[in-house]
């Protein structure tokens, strides 16, 4: 008890996570693979559920909005009770989810990962057109790093898809953007490599790839893991350093006999329970 005889505020029994993104019925990508990312890294997962979408490993059959308002309603629930130690963002779908979020995000500055979630692997689009700027000019300023893979940051940067290129170049653009930080992430393209750009130092951090077999939700489970060190305490850098090996073992791990396509990655390693 203070000398003011108030109670000191309770520390929290492990670090916050909130993932604002959108659920996946098959379980393998969006908040059900960030929930499991941030469980893995020892972290207590919370979800603001943006929109809802009819899914599996094959395709993205259906995408149900919900109102900014209960988007709102459900983010004022966790911070005005759980609080949050770092939040990243997935798929956000249209420009009104993302002035909501972004609005309540700048009333509450907030460690955060902007994934730019923007197509599915099935080829589904995550993202409308009319929402890509919205993302850019509203939450980037917000980041703390975004998480781009090279299909993303090709399309964010205003430049063809071509597997040759170059990541450093991309990182720039991204980060004239707006956004303090970027990795452009490995996972596509010629070379294997994560690429870090703070601004002012490049860090190339080279990544082990396992196939197409089991992929679905990498990208998800990469921003996460990222989100979950930062929340402990990581660097930028070593947060970005341990989400590439906790994405690549996933996917080595990934449980490639679930569904007709590319599995779901796997953070717990289940096959071998």
């Amino acid at each position: 008890m203070k000398a003011d005889g108030s109670l000191p505020p309770k520390m929290p029994a492990a670090p916050r996570c909130l993932t604002i993104a959108t659920s996946d019925s098959g379980g393998g990508a969006g908040i059900q693979a960030d929930l499991k990312a941030f469980a893995a890294q020892g972290c207590h997962g919370m979800s603001a559920i943006v929109a809802l979408t009819a899914q599996n490993t094959v395709a993205v059959t259906a995408i149900h909005e919900l109102p900014p308002e209960f988007i709102r309603a459900q983010l004022e629930a966790v911070y005005d009770d759980i609080g949050v130690d770092a939040a990243k963002t997935g798929m956000l779908f249209s420009e009104p989810i993302i002035e909501e979020v972004a609005r309540f995000l700048d009333e509450h500055p907030t460690t955060l990962v902007v994934d730019p979630v923007m197509v599915a692997a099935s080829g589904a689009k995550l993202l409308r057109d009319d929402a890509v700027e919205a993302l850019v000019s509203l939450l980037f300023p917000l980041a703390t790093i975004v998480t781009p893979n090279l299909h993303e940051a090709c399309a964010l940067a205003g430049i063809p898809y071509r597997e040759e290129a170059d990541r450093r170049e991309l990182a720039e653009a991204l980060h004239r953007l707006g956004t303090p930080a970027v990795v452009v992430t490995g996972g596509h393209g010629s070379e294997p490599v994560d690429w870090l750009f703070d601004g002012s130092r490049h860090v190339p951090i080279p990544v082990e790839r396992h196939g197409e077999r089991a992929t679905h939700g990498a990208g998800c489970t990469h921003s996460a893991s990222l989100a979950a060190l930062l929340a402990r305490g990581k660097t930028i850098e070593e947060a970005t350093r341990g989400a590439a090996r906790i994405a690549s073992e996933a996917v080595r791990d990934g449980l490639a006999g679930l569904g007709a396509g590319s599995g779901p990655v796997d953070v717990f390693g289940l096959a071998r329970l």
